[in-house]
């Protein structure tokens, strides 16, 4: 069942559909599988940061989320001293 999931989430992520839900997921699926499987974290250390970081930087200018809800841009304004 958690292969299942996995692969969902994996689908998920590479349409680009609710990017920060399914990083968020993938990042605690990641975390608990790195304490079940103690011998070797790393793999799920890396999968971990990963999906967190995917759930905060969000989808890509051609993601279907950009594509339904607009891509969210962030425009620093010059600094003028």
């Amino acid at each position: 069942m958690l292969y299942v999931l996995t692969g969902v989430v994996g689908l998920l992520l590479l349409f680009g559909l609710w990017t920060p839900v399914a990083g968020t997921v993938l990042a605690i699926f990641a975390s608990s599988s790195a304490f079940q499987h103690p011998t070797d974290p790393w793999n799920c250390i890396f999968l971990g940061t990963l999906g967190a970081a995917l759930a905060l930087l969000g989808p890509g200018a051609w993601s279907v989320d950009a594509y339904l809800f607009g891509w969210k841009r962030v425009e620093l304004p010059d600094r003028k001293s």
